[in-house]
């Protein structure tokens, strides 16, 4: 999962980044640096200069989604009435293990001997030694959310009707969760270790912010109700695919070839993983078009958070804005993409031809259906104030507090 692209995507935990760098102006100085940031690599200060004691963890965020338990009780019986279909149109989805890729076909072979395994990391350093700092700050952001799937899996096992309710539990619906778990789980592994072999990132600061992630959870809104549920992970599955594809070819132009098969490779999983869900949310409106479109409302009203909204290293109380204002800028995972996918997802689900509609329901489809102009309106009016603003530059505990432009 990511930037969040992948993305990118979590000041207020919507993904319009250009919009929260402006708030978060308001809310906190940040002094513009004499100095510029250089793109080439350069020897980390020690680590005494950069990392500091943190005595205490992060006062506790302040969540917007704390309701519970909102689907209907007699709903569950969709979902019961949906395991046979998921068998057959969801499960296939997942590929067997033994044809799936693992982290270590990417890596320098530890089984080598010792020189030839040096010489394979020593390749693979000067691969990523043209590569910006700022784009090994969005890799480590898009890794970390990777990192954090605990929280991901724990977050579709509180959802009503489709939860494993013991452990290991034989219904279509747990059997998937487990499986997708396990193939994502690949993801933060290969890109953890690239970046410890490449010895670009300060791998402490990182570590301790995937602990710090963890710990705080994740706070989507879906209210341990699955269409809700579902219809986040359909939206947050395509972001990290475009995401991953970004963070690919900007690989791919800095002269690391291998790092773009990487990430091409994990952006080509999160597809195969929307496709899934968006079957799931594809169904739901068939049997229940006017629950589906609500559903839909509901969480777009909210915005979709990206998984890593409640990112902290112990230093920067901002530090997801900035990651996101920095993979805007780079066209890791912008407002437009945001807007590319919603967009998608109404096409694809065929809500502006939806029927079966209450008044309500009506009103929610008119809501989702005119929604993707309006955020392209309001991104162009968040751009054009921005260009009016000084640049600012902030130090990112991920690259030895090297100062990186938003």
């Amino acid at each position: 999962m990511q930037p969040s692209n992948y993305l990118m995507s979590k000041q207020s935990a919507c993904i319009l980044p250009h919009a929260q760098i402006l708030s978060s102006r308001r809310r906190h100085h940040l002094t513009p640096p004499t100095s510029t940031t250089t793109h080439l690599r350069s020897p980390p200060p020690s680590r005494s200069a950069v990392v500091s004691a943190v005595a205490a963890p992060p006062a506790a965020p302040k969540l917007r989604h704390q309701k519970t338990h909102t689907m209907p009780p007699e709903k569950q019986e969709i979902f019961k009435s949906l395991e046979s279909w998921a068998s057959q149109n969801v499960l296939p989805l997942l590929k067997p293990v033994d044809q799936c890729w693992q982290p270590q076909s990417f890596l320098p072979d530890p089984t080598l001997p010792f020189p030839d395994f040096t010489e394979q990391v020593r390749a693979l350093r000067e691969r990523t030694d043209a590569l910006p700092d700022d784009y090994f700050v969005v890799l480590v952001g898009d890794m970390i959310t990777e990192d954090a799937l605990p929280t991901y899996q724990t977050m579709i096992n509180t959802l009503d009707g489709v939860r494993d309710e013991s452990g290991a539990s034989l219904s279509p619906w747990a059997q998937w969760t487990r499986a997708w778990t396990a193939e994502e789980n690949r993801h933060g592994d290969l890109l953890r270790t690239y970046l410890y072999l490449s010895g670009r990132v300060d791998m402490l600061m990182i570590e301790r912010t995937v602990q710090y992630l963890i710990g705080s959870g994740m706070d989507p809104g879906t209210e341990n109700n699955p269409y809700l549920g579902f219809v986040y992970t359909s939206f947050q599955e395509r972001a990290t695919f475009v995401s991953h594809g970004n963070t690919a070819r900007l690989a791919k132009e800095g002269g690391d070839p291998v790092l773009a098969r990487i990430c091409g490779t994990i952006a080509s999983d999160e597809r195969r993983h929307e496709n899934a869900y968006a079957k799931i949310v594809e169904k739901l409106l068939e049997v229940d078009p006017n629950g589906g479109m609500l559903a839909v409302a509901d969480m777009m009203r909210k915005k979709i958070t990206m998984p890593a909204h409640l990112m902290h290293d112990g230093n920067d109380p901002h530090l997801f804005d900035h990651f996101s204002a920095v993979a805007q800028r780079l066209g890791v995972y912008t407002a437009d993409d945001y807007a590319d996918i919603l967009q998608f997802l109404i096409e694809r689900w065929g809500l502006q031809k939806l029927e079966g509609l209450t008044g309500e329901g009506r009103r929610a489809q008119d809501f989702v259906c005119g929604l993707a102009p309006r955020i392209r309106r309001l991104q162009e009016r968040t751009v054009e104030k921005a260009k009016l603003l000084e640049p600012l530059r902030v130090r990112f505990s991920w690259v030895f507090n090297k100062e990186i432009a938003l």
